[in-house]
């Protein structure tokens, strides 16, 4: 019991407080976006919270460099879920995606794998460590997450795999590969990604994409090119963050979701619910939570006692990072609409265990920064 009371005196403390400001606060706009429904969405994700908090404690009793030991394992884990899904899976919103469970519960392996993914990558990279200068170096690190990605694109899931990428890219970036051909790849893909958007856009350039895959990357440009579907998810979704202002409509008052109009407004779209009701101020101190959420994080890459360490840190930021950058600038039209959830405030069971146990390797990686004497 003293040496389980000297690992939390050794925890960052200040994490642990910024992540339940960011529940609480989700909470209660959940509980206001779902109040149309008169659904039990509180109760469950008061559920998915306690389940997810006590993973923390539990990867406390270990240190979290004896999982660099079954990398391997973790990968083909990870590759065997997707699969499995691909096969048995449940459809939802076009996509075999989820196990459904009893209760009404699914299961989503995409989100779990990213944490699985993360640690065997980081394994995989710091043993590349000198070695990750050239493109013929780079290249094994660029396959390593071809299986996986593919996989989702199969379900499909652009969005899991446009994370599964960005998790990639952050890690890479941490472990030292070669800046220059990193930014030319990914930097000169998304621009050439956005000019072949436009010219599909403008000069009816073939795609490969289904017509509702593709109108969630149009939409960015012009909402009103999919009024019925994507593009009016974005409409309705700016029109609330718009309605919001500087101090919004209050707590249930919001009139785009008591009014429904807001297309799945307790996952998707439920930072447009918190802009609306709780203004600009609510919005921005929520952005500043994730902001710190995001330091701390990377305080704790940085205090690592290892590269293993360092290289799995980043990857959880990374993950956040982009399920705050994309889920928030799809609400204002900045970004696709590819129906990733906002880390610890969307409705979801997966999501919301998957981002607390990327907590709780945080909160290991920096308890053990140094070796512990008991």
């Amino acid at each position: 019991m003293q040496s389980f009371l000297r690992l939390v005196k050794k925890m960052d403390i200040s994490m642990l407080i910024a992540v339940a400001a960011i529940i609480a606060l989700g909470l209660v706009v959940l509980d206001s976006a779902a109040a149309a429904k008169q659904s039990n969405y509180v109760m469950k994700q008061l559920i998915f919270v306690a389940a997810g908090a006590s993973s923390i404690f539990i990867f406390l009793k270990f240190d979290y460099s004896v999982l660099k030991n079954y990398s391997r394992q973790l990968y083909f884990c990870a590759i065997g879920l997707l699969i499995a899904v691909l096969l048995f899976g449940s459809v939802r919103g076009g996509a075999r995606g989820w196990f459904a469970l009893p209760g009404g519960f699914t299961l989503q392996p995409a989100e779990f794998c990213k944490i699985l993914l993360i640690l065997s990558y980081a394994q995989f990279l710091s043993g590349r460590r000198e070695n990750l200068q050239t493109m013929q170096e780079l290249i094994p690190c660029f396959l390593f997450m071809v299986p996986p990605v593919l996989l989702l694109l199969l379900q499909p899931d652009l969005g899991s795999a446009l994370v599964y990428i960005f998790i990639m890219i952050g890690m890479l970036f941490m472990a030292g590969a070669n800046r220059k051909i990193l930014f030319g790849l990914f930097g000169g893909g998304t621009i050439a990604l956005i000019l072949y958007l436009i010219g599909v856009w403008k000069f009816d350039i073939w795609c490969p994409l289904e017509k509702y895959q593709l109108n969630r990357f149009l939409v960015m440009f012009d909402p009103t090119l999919d009024p019925q579907g994507a593009g009016y998810n974005v409409m309705q979704s700016k029109i609330a963050i718009g309605n919001g202002g500087l101090t919004g409509e209050g707590l249930y008052m919001g009139s785009q979701s008591t009014g429904a109009f807001l297309p799945e407004q307790w996952t998707d779209f439920i930072f447009a619910v918190m802009a609306e009701e709780l203004g600009f101020i609510g919005a921005g101190a929520l952005l500043l939570l994730y902001a710190f959420l995001l330091y701390r994080g990377l305080h704790a890459a940085m205090m690592s006692k290892d590269l293993y360490g360092t290289l799995v840190a980043a990857g959880i930021v990374s993950m956040y990072l982009f399920h705050i950058l994309e889920n928030a600038g799809m609400t204002m039209g900045l970004m696709p609409v590819t129906g990733i959830p906002l880390p610890f405030v969307s409705y979801g069971g997966s999501s919301t265990l998957t981002n607390l146990a990327g907590i709780a390797i945080l909160q290991n990686i920096y308890i053990h920064r140094e070796r512990l004497m008991f």
